[in-house]
């Protein structure tokens, strides 16, 4: 499946900039979690722990933070930089998501930014490059 070369307009990023970033957190750390929980993401806890991730949406104005303890991903407060910030347009994390794009093409094509720890990058790289998106049900019905 081809995905289009799509971006939201502008207007959405400024909709979506007035919203509560709460829901959005907790929906990524449920999925994440539930990821770990069925042993579909292979994640060494003790690298990510204490550690703090950003997620940003482009174009939709979008930002995620999150942590790390032993056992499981957490929804942070945190407001100063982050260890990790992933930066990309809605179509590209999609791209990477689905396999459709390597996150190292994206990131030499600048659509994808990697900004904080080096090596914790490469480490979630790795990680995410290891799970097995067939095995996830809604990710499933979307690429086959």
């Amino acid at each position: 499946m081809q995905l289009p070369e799509i971006t939201f307009p502008p207007f959405v990023k400024k909709v979506t900039k007035l919203l509560p970033r709460k829901p959005t957190q907790y929906s990524l750390v449920i999925a994440l979690n539930q990821l770990l929980k069925k042993n579909i993401l292979m994640a060494d806890m003790s690298l990510l722990a204490g550690k703090q991730f950003e997620i940003v949406i482009d174009d939709l104005g979008l930002v995620i933070n999150f942590t790390a303890n032993e056992q499981k991903f957490l929804v942070s407060n945190h407001t100063g930089e982050p260890d990790l910030r992933f930066t990309a347009n809605t179509i590209d994390f999609t791209k990477m998501m689905l396999r459709k794009e390597d996150p190292d093409t994206l990131f030499f094509n600048r659509k994808l930014q990697i900004e904080g720890d080096t090596e914790l990058g490469l480490i979630i790289k790795n990680l995410l490059d290891s799970i097995d998106w067939s095995a996830v049900p809604l990710i499933k019905s979307i690429i086959t």
